[in-house]
């Protein structure tokens, strides 16, 4: 194909150059995820070698450029971000705005994807959910609209400068669970910890479980963390699945389990019956985030369920501020609520554990 030929490039010529509908290359270039992966990189892959730029002129006149928000999600498959999206878009249709969404994989540059969007889109902001970022202050100053980070890992060194954002405090919430777990009474409590090698969201759940140990006394003993492979999937059922699994099968004495997420910690519930143990009769179990599902699991998981409403309110809200032009640099957070249910129950444990329970 001659340069000049190049310019000019359609989504009908990405189509016949890939062998594919013209939907199909739209859906590609939206993200759909119901789309083959294969067919979706083999797109992706001419539009980036052509330099395509999807000729949005006409939607956008017709959407107004003023009244787009875009949400960006990494993450689309954890129940709780889906939870969020559902408050997010109900309180920017509300504020009589557009709504964009739009997933990335996980492997994606976030803020790339958020500057072609505003290039294309000519959006008039944009909320982050989910993902992570190592230098959001710096990062974000390549995106020329209004942005808002909402539940966005971020690296402990950098900080958050001043980028507005929404969060939960996962030190100091992990921190309250197993407090809860001391005074029901148990002192071996294992943790399913996430990639050793996370430095954002799973190092600071792993700092509040050191905390609570030390303030109550019990010797931190690392051979009751348990550690996702390297190469798996982060946060996930079946990541929570296989810690569970090396740690019960190692012989290791304890008597209650937290995971850092509800989805790991319904893969915890599959490792312990096929384990041939029960909950809470042999483990007591405990999660974080309180996603819907965990309601209707036997026994019901107790959880610290994260207030998505309030944060979803909370994040459109700041982005409201700065498109009225207010200078916003807020970090929000939030606190999680206690979800008692059957999964745990009280140690029968020594004097030491009674008379602790007693003083707190």
């Amino acid at each position: 194909m001659r340069k000049d030929d190049e310019k000019n490039l359609t989504i009908k010529d990405i189509a016949r150059l890939c062998k594919v509908s013209i939907s199909t290359v739209s859906r590609a270039i939206n993200n759909d995820p119901t789309i083959n992966r294969k067919t979706r990189d083999r797109i992706l892959q001419i539009v980036r070698q052509y330099h395509y730029i999807p000729n949005n002129s006409a939607r956008n006149l017709r959407m107004t450029d003023s009244n787009t928000i875009a949400l960006l999600v990494k993450g689309i498959g954890n129940p709780f971000f889906q939870e969020m999206i559902t408050c997010i878009e109900k309180c920017l249709r509300k504020g009589s705005y557009s709504f964009l969404f739009h997933s990335l994989r996980e492997e994606e540059d976030t803020v790339a994807a958020a500057a072609q969007l505003v290039k294309e889109r000519r959006l008039k902001g944009i909320i982050f959910l989910g993902g992570r970022m190592s230098y959001p202050e710096e990062e974000l100053k390549q995106v020329p609209v209004p942005t808002v980070l909402c539940s966005v890992a971020v690296e402990e060194e950098a900080g958050l400068g001043e980028a507005a954002s929404v969060t939960i405090d996962d030190e100091k919430e992990t921190y309250r669970a197993i407090s809860y777990l001391i005074r029901r009474g148990h002192r071996r409590i294992a943790l399913i910890a996430g990639h050793e090698a996370d430095t954002t969201v799973a190092r600071l759940r792993r700092i509040g479980y050191c905390r609570a140990l030390e303030e109550a006394g019990i010797p931190y003993d690392s051979a009751l963390v348990g550690f996702a492979d390297p190469g798996a999937e982060g946060y996930t059922e079946a990541c929570g699945y296989e810690t569970a699994r090396r740690l019960i099968q190692s012989k290791a004495d304890f008597s209650a389990i937290f995971a850092i997420s509800d989805r790991m910690a319904l893969g915890v519930y599959k490792a312990i019956y096929d384990a041939g143990k029960s909950i809470p009769k042999d483990y007591s179990v405990m999660g974080f985030d309180g996603i819907e599902s965990v309601r209707y699991i036997i026994p019901p998981l107790t959880t610290l369920k994260q207030p998505t409403e309030p944060m979803a309110r909370a994040a459109v809200d700041l982005l409201f501020r700065q498109i009225k032009g207010e200078r916003v640099c807020e970090r929000q957070l939030f606190t999680a609520s206690l979800l008692e249910a059957d999964s745990v129950t009280d140690r029968d444990g020594s004097a030491a554990d009674r008379e602790y329970e007693h003083n707190s």
